[in-house]
C-alpha cells in the first residue's frame, strides 16, 4: 500500500509524479529543483541560493511526512556542471550531521528539468533503531 505525499511548502509537481510516496515505513521523494512554492518560480541566480532552496523543498516534504534529514538514508543528487559539486555539497553538507550522513551519489547530467544546475531526490526511513 502507497500513500501520496503532498505539501504546499513545495513546489507542485510539473509532471505525471507526486513530491513523495510512503509506502510502509520509507518514503521516497522525487527529485526536487529551485522552484520557490511561494511564487512558482525558478530561483536559480546563486549556485548556494539554488541548491538551499532544493534542500528546504526536501525539508517541507519531509516534515509533511512526519520526517526529518535524519530519516534521509540515500540521497541522488544530479548537477548539470561537475565543476559545480563544491558550492552544491557545502550547502548540502549543512543539512546533515558528518557521522550520521546518508549515502549518495553525484551525477553530472547533460540536462535537468527547466534547465536547472541541481536536482536532489532522496529516500528516508522511519525507524525504531
Amino acid at each position: 500500500m502507497k500513500k501520496i505525499i503532498k505539501t504546499n511548502n513545495a513546489p507542485a509537481p510539473i509532471g505525471p509524479y507526486n513530491q513523495a510516496v510512503l509506502s510502509g515505513n520509507m518514503l521516497f521523494v522525487s527529485g526536487q529543483i529551485a522552484i520557490n512554492p511561494e511564487t512558482g518560480k525558478l530561483e536559480t541566480d546563486d549556485l548556494a541560493s539554488e541548491t538551499k532552496l532544493v534542500m528546504e523543498n526536501l525539508k517541507a516534504i519531509l516534515a509533511e511526512a512526519g520526517m526529518n534529514f535524519e530519516n534521509v538514508i540515500k540521497t541522488s543528487i544530479f548537477i548539470s556542471d561537475m565543476n559545480n559539486f563544491n558550492k552544491i555539497n557545502e550547502v548540502y553538507g549543512t543539512y546533515f550531521d558528518t557521522e550520521t550522513a546518508p549515502a549518495r551519489e553525484t551525477v553530472e547530467v547533460a540536462n535537468l528539468p527547466k534547465f536547472v544546475n541541481v536536482e536532489i531526490s532522496a529516500i528516508a526511513v522511519k525507524s525504531s533503531f
